[in-house]
């Protein structure tokens, strides 16, 4: 403990999508068998979207997952409501480096390039 994980976004969601894809759903049920018999303090979800589009609109979406992560591990995960908490933070924290992705790529192109910076972490915070 701390232990960080992260999932690309494009596992468990469709592109610019909130609901859970059924491969992501059993990724998230590994995930939450592994927590069974762990003692943590928080569980910390935290989704995040690339740069493409509006800053508003990616910080609902990556809130809309961050939210539906939570939900799932809460509802299937068994993960107690009052030890986790979601929050989004679009494409302010991105994996690709300035540069690694010219906007003037063709949009199926930019998309592919910015997969890495699709994703939702989850940390686990306390003792084992």
């Amino acid at each position: 403990m701390p232990r960080k994980v992260s999932f690309a976004a494009d596992s468990l969601f469709g592109f610019d999508s909130a609901v859970i894809l059924p491969s992501g759903l059993q990724q998230l049920d590994r995930f939450a068998s592994e927590l069974r018999g762990l003692q943590y303090d928080v569980v910390s979800v935290t989704g995040h979207t690339d740069r493409i589009g509006p800053a508003a609109y990616n910080l609902k979406l990556s809130s809309q997952r961050a939210d539906a992560v939570s939900r799932y591990l809460v509802t299937s995960g068994g993960v107690p409501s009052a030890k986790i908490a979601a929050k989004g933070v679009n494409g302010s924290n991105p994996v690709t480096q300035p540069g690694d992705c010219p906007a003037k790529l063709a949009k199926p192109a930019l998309i592919a390039c910015l997969q890495p910076d699709r994703r939702v972490e989850i940390q686990v915070t306390g003792a084992r």
